[in-house]
């Protein structure tokens, strides 16, 4: 099945925030509300329920942590964040934030996140994924 672009980016947005929020080894109730609310926005149009797609977006999120294997698994979004990648900066710094404090962690994917994989599309509007490499 294709996604439309929209539906790429959700779930790609899904799991980078899954990913942030679980980073530092600390979930909190303000950041599984700030998920829910996020999710319960999105304009949904996959025929997997995004409660099934939130589940599946943990286990992914944890295994990557688990593995080490965070910076691969956020490089891999990086092409359908491009669809926004303001949103999808205004949801990070959010999830990461919305507890009251950054973890190192936090901070370090945020900062990979920001110079390096939505750069160029932040600073110019580019959304050609090619463009940043």
């Amino acid at each position: 099945m294709q996604l439309s672009a929209i539906q790429s980016f959700n779930q790609a947005l899904i799991k980078m925030a899954v990913l942030l929020y679980q980073v530092d080894k600390t979930v909190t109730l303000t950041e599984q509300d700030y998920l829910e609310s996020l999710v319960a926005e999105l304009d949904w149009q996959s025929p997997i329920c995004p409660e099934a797609f939130l589940n599946d977006a943990i286990f992914q999120a944890r295994k990557a942590l688990d593995t080490g294997n965070e910076t691969d698994y956020l490089r891999a979004l990086r092409d359908d964040l491009l669809f926004d990648a303001d949103r999808a900066l205004e949801v990070a710094m959010a999830i990461t934030g919305v507890d009251g404090e950054r973890s190192e962690e936090e901070t370090e994917l945020l900062a990979l996140l920001t110079h390096k994989y939505l750069a160029k599309a932040l600073v110019s509007g580019t959304r050609d994924p090619a463009e940043t490499l």
